[in-house]
């Protein structure tokens, strides 16, 4: 037995910003396996983004949520779209006074002159991201009934009070690492 103290968790700090996609999936991947190798305990995460690629997100969303670190998310101005799935991975959430939230129904672009066999797998294809992310949102979140009829039919802006009114964060909070820790961009 050592008489030694014990170390406390390791905690470390991060940003994270830009499209949700294929490169954002290979960063937080390598960012996560750097984490565990380096015995991080808790990673706080300041998220910026519009938004991406439903697929991406939803990757980001389950190998965060169950990774084996704590993944602590901020919003400091705004998290959009799928990144808001992404957002909701954290164990804990804030945003700063001034961030702001916006989700949405899928959306995409048929090409010009596509046929009505196309248009009918890209309506299922949306109506599959629709179900999905929706069940995401309504695990994390309480929207009022008149916010989800927003977000049926339209894209729906939450403030940091409206986000925690509807659960989606824990508190009003800023990014703010101590002074003194190693700040990385993931």
């Amino acid at each position: 037995m050592s008489d030694a103290p014990a170390k406390p968790p390791k905690e470390a700090w991060f940003t994270l910003s830009g499209d949700v996609n294929s490169d954002m999936v290979h960063r937080v991947f390598e960012a996560v396996s750097t984490m565990t190798d380096e015995g991080v305990a808790t990673a706080h995460i300041l998220v910026q983004s519009n938004g991406g690629y439903v697929s991406d997100g939803l990757c980001l969303y389950n190998f965060l949520a169950r990774a084996p670190i704590e993944f602590v998310m901020y919003n400091g101005g705004a998290v959009a779209s799928i990144a808001v799935i992404l957002f909701l991975s954290g164990t804990r959430r804030f945003a700063s006074e001034t961030a702001r939230f916006m989700v949405h129904k899928s959306h995409a672009t048929a090409s010009p002159g596509a046929r009505p066999d196309a248009l009918n797998i890209i309506v299922e294809g949306l109506r599959a991201d629709d179900a999905r992310t929706e069940a995401i949102l309504r695990k994390h979140i309480e929207l009022t009934p008149e916010q989800w009829a927003i977000h049926q039919y339209s894209d729906l802006h939450l403030t940091s009070r409206d986000a925690r009114a509807a659960r989606m964060i824990d508190d009003i909070g800023d990014f703010a690492p101590p002074k003194g820790a190693h700040l990385r961009n993931i």
